[in-house]
């Protein structure tokens, strides 16, 4: 297996991104992870080709993470076959991913030995707009690439804008909605995107 962990990646921009120990996960709980909510996406069918038309909303800020603590949820995934990786500028804290492959019980995976996915990517909004969450996705797809895997799943939805544009210019493409998905009564009504993201050498670029 090739190692990417404990490695700083130094990018053109200035940010570092490492795999963390598991004693350092409360640096990654440190991390927020506020969507601000203006508008959502409103299907014009729920299967490709996709296209939308643009609802707006009452502004309002959602903290998704109350829905994924580093510390909580790793115990559930065990300690193979994940990475957590952390984001910095200038020493601090700026963003944060978790990658899982390979693990049972986990439906996001399909039962496949050869896909991954991005579980989380956070990036605290001091950050953004400086090349954080793109340092953090090109790490996780690198990590991902030398476990050997083929495709990385990733999960957004539509409300969260500014990740749809961004998957979007990672190359991710959109490969199913789906609506009644979420429990909670303030998620309800919001529509889960997923994406896939081919592990080709170079697709980002």
């Amino acid at each position: 297996m090739n190692d990417l962990s404990r490695a700083e990646t130094r990018k053109e921009n200035g940010v570092f991104v490492r795999e963390l120990k598991e004693s350092e996960l409360f640096l990654y709980d440190g991390i927020p992870m506020i969507v601000n909510i203006k508008s959502e996406l409103v299907p014009e069918r729920l299967s490709p080709p996709f296209r939308f038309g643009e609802r707006a909303l009452p502004p309002c800020q959602k903290d998704l993470g109350k829905y994924f603590s580093a510390r909580r949820d790793a115990k559930i995934f065990g300690q193979k076959n994940r990475a957590f990786f952390l984001a910095e500028t200038g020493g601090a804290p700026a963003g944060g991913a978790f990658l899982i492959w390979r693990t049972e019980g986990i439906r996001m995976l399909e039962g496949r030995n050869d896909l991954c996915v991005l579980w989380d990517l956070r990036v605290d909004e001091k950050f953004r707009r400086q090349g954080v969450g793109t340092a953090l996705f090109r790490a996780a797809a690198e990590r991902a690439r030398a476990e050997g895997l083929k495709e990385m799943k990733i999960e957004s939805q539509n409300n969260n804008l500014a990740a749809y544009g961004f998957y979007l210019r990672q190359n991710a493409v959109l490969t199913e909605i789906n609506a009644g998905v979420y429990g909670e009564e303030e998620c309800k009504e919001e529509l889960q995107f997923l994406w896939k993201y081919s592990l080709k050498s170079g697709e980002y670029i």
